[in-house]
């Protein structure tokens, strides 16, 4: 009886872990069956949001394959125009007479016992100013020669050929030789001036005989005249200039009364001529006064610069005198604009007499605006 009950024990106990077993892998697999079951719950996509979604996905697919990082080039920089405007600085001065009337060379106060062979002596106070310009242009009055014979009238000047070097070491590079001393002795003195001058490098010019001067490529014309009567040589003058491709014309005109300080109506009306013909600038000499400064249809008129190296007087009776300056503004082969500065100078360093060494008056001084006044320049802005 107890093998039998131990055996139906054994028997029931199997039978229930059977049991347990099955019920077990019916809950695993019964959980797996729902998951797999679960309801989707989100919005059904239509056609084109489908198209639009795969065509994203291809679009990102791609550009993550073939999209390159390059760096954005850097814009080339537009030049900068190149200047072309030019100032050219041409200072001018009053008449020079190297050396003294003919009967005044044996006394001591003469030009030749006072400057000797000191040849840088008579501009020694004027060459740092023209020697920073790019150009200066002097009437020379009176011829440089040995010659004896001159002509019969009460003032004949003359100076050593020697003297050259004194517009040499002055600075000076051109002269104008249309006046009324330039022939006091005869053809031969005018022809060893002119010799003398071309062997120093200096340019000279005259009614007939014109000067080209030409720096940084700016080519600057001139030519002078003494008491024209006639105006058809002068614009014939500034023609042949304008052909030569001058930029800058400049026309000196030796007339006018001596010691004079303003011009005479017909000098007014010959410069206006003039400058409405085309020359640049318009240079005066001859009154040994200055005279007044013209601005006019765009250009100057310089009406008489007087004196400045000026052996032919020992007994000055106005030493004013200064050294203009005009700075000429060209570009592309035009003028377009010109601007002027006046230095007022005395002729001499000792007063009365003259020592022949021009020499600036102090600026703000009763001469120094003595010669603004004569000039009737004014310092203020134009």
């Amino acid at each position: 009886m107890a093998n039998k009950a131990a055996h139906r024990k054994e028997k029931y106990q199997v039978k229930w872990l059977m049991v347990f077993y099955i019920s077990l892998l019916l809950l695993v697999s019964g959980c797996s069956i729902f998951a797999s079951a679960e309801v989707d719950t989100t919005t059904p996509q239509s056609p084109s949001e489908l198209i639009y979604s795969e065509n994203s996905v291809l679009s990102q697919s791609s550009t993550s394959e073939t999209t390159i990082i390059t760096s954005t080039p850097t814009p080339t920089p537009t030049p900068s125009p190149t200047p072309t405007a030019k100032d050219i600085v041409v200072s001018f001065l009053g008449d020079c007479t190297l050396g003294q009337n003919k009967d005044l060379g044996n006394a001591d106060y003469s030009f030749l016992n006072t400057i000797g062979t000191d040849y840088a002596y008579p501009f020694k106070n004027a060459v740092e100013i023209l020697s920073a310009d790019d150009l200066t242009l002097a009437n020379l009055e009176g011829p440089l020669t040995e010659a004896t014979g001159f002509r019969e009238k009460e003032i004949v000047f003359k100076g050593s050929p020697d003297y050259v070097e004194i517009l040499s070491l002055g600075s000076v590079e051109a002269v104008n030789l249309a006046n009324n001393h330039s022939y006091d002795y005869w053809d031969t003195g005018l022809t060893d001036t002119k010799e003398v001058l071309e062997g120093a490098g200096i340019l000279w010019s005259d009614n007939t005989t014109y000067a080209i001067y030409e720096v940084d490529g700016v080519k600057i014309g001139m030519a002078g005249f003494m008491f024209p009567w006639q105006l058809e040589p002068i614009y014939e003058a500034i023609d042949s200039l304008r052909a030569d491709g001058c930029e800058i014309v400049i026309i000196s005109i030796h007339t006018g009364v001596e010691r004079m300080y303003e011009p005479e109506s017909v000098a007014v009306n010959m410069a206006h001529d003039i400058i409405d013909y085309g020359a640049d600038i318009y240079v005066g000499h001859h009154p040994h006064r200055l005279q007044p400064i013209e601005y006019y249809n765009g250009k100057y008129i310089l009406y008489s610069l007087s004196n400045f190296v000026f052996g032919g007087q020992p007994w000055l009776t106005d030493p004013d005198t200064a050294i203009v300056q005009c700075t000429f503004t060209v570009d592309l082969g035009e003028l377009i604009d010109c601007r002027l500065n006046v230095i007022p100078y005395s002729m001499t360093t000792t007063f009365p007499g003259n020592d022949y060494c021009p020499i600036p008056y102090e600026p703000g001084s009763d001469d120094y605006y003595g010669v603004l006044d004569k000039l009737r320049w004014s310092e203020s802005p134009e």
